[in-house]
């Protein structure tokens, strides 16, 4: 299984038969032309409606894969959208092969997916391929972590982000709340890709590191750093090495690591 950083939360997971690509927004480096020419199944997610998560752009793919493959008629991309992309608007129902709300499940026999929930906006994946259980977290994080010292006495604060009122004790009761909640579907995973975003301020791991206390993880990858940069979200290492987890340091969009089975992950 390949790995590869795509930005911010774009991956794409390369199995023997498949490409995964995940949360797809830009493409610096250029990744997507060479997955479009492979021969191999192509599934794409989208989490939610935000623009750093989703864009219209994808659904060109499949012309673009159609003008490479000419023979394969249906192009051999298979679109898995959050509802709220449709809820919000951004994308019409036919556009998409499948539509999950939390809850939500497909299986199409090669790959499985699951949509846990997020207390942001659209869902989490869980998406099993090739023996592996992946988990991609979209906007599932404790953004308000902030603001939770040891001196907070409750209440409401602004948001600088939105410019809105928010409780960050409720918000973050409401993101342990969605973890308990995915570990109903699974207590572990081989691959988590999780938002370590240093834009949150002090205390901007605490999503992650409260992630890893509650699930087995396997391999930790950061991501929807983008603005704070590549070395920020390596802050998170010393938590993965305290944990004894496998943690991949990206350096660069277009770096890709390879895993080679799933009994012995070589970084």
């Amino acid at each position: 299984m390949k790995i590869t950083y795509i930005f911010h939360s774009g991956f794409a997971v390369e199995t023997g038969t498949s490409v995964l690509v995940f949360d797809y927004w830009k493409d610096p480096a250029s990744v997507i032309p060479a997955i479009l020419s492979s021969g191999k199944r192509i599934y794409v997610f989208s989490s939610h409606f935000h623009e750093d998560h989703f864009s219209r752009e994808i659904f060109s793919w499949r012309d673009s894969r159609h003008s490479i493959r000419p023979d394969d008629r249906r192009s051999g991309i298979t679109y898995i959208l959050s509802k709220d992309i449709l809820k919000h608007g951004r994308a019409r129902r036919e556009e998409a092969d499948v539509w999950l709300a939390k809850g939500g499940f497909w299986d199409d026999g090669n790959i499985k997916v699951a949509a846990a929930g997020s207390n942001d906006s659209g869902v989490s994946w869980i998406v099993t391929a090739e023996g592996r259980r992946i988990f991609h977290a979209g906007d599932l994080n404790n953004w308000y972590a902030r603001f939770l010292t040891d001196d907070f006495q409750g209440g409401l604060v602004r948001s600088t982000e939105t410019g809105k009122m928010v409780d960050p004790a409720r918000e973050e009761k409401l993101y342990l709340g969605e973890l308990k909640d995915i570990r109903k579907v699974a207590d572990s995973f081989d691959i988590v890709m999780f938002p370590v975003d240093g834009r949150i301020g002090n205390g901007y791991t605490k999503g992650a590191r409260q992630f890893i206390s509650m699930f087995g993880v396997s391999l930790f990858i950061p991501m929807h750093f983008s603005t704070s940069g590549f070395a920020s979200s390596w802050r998170m290492k010393e938590f993965t090495d305290a944990a004894g987890i496998p943690f991949w340091s990206i350096g660069r969009e277009g770096e890709s690591i390879v895993l080679p089975d799933p009994s012995g992950m070589a970084l």
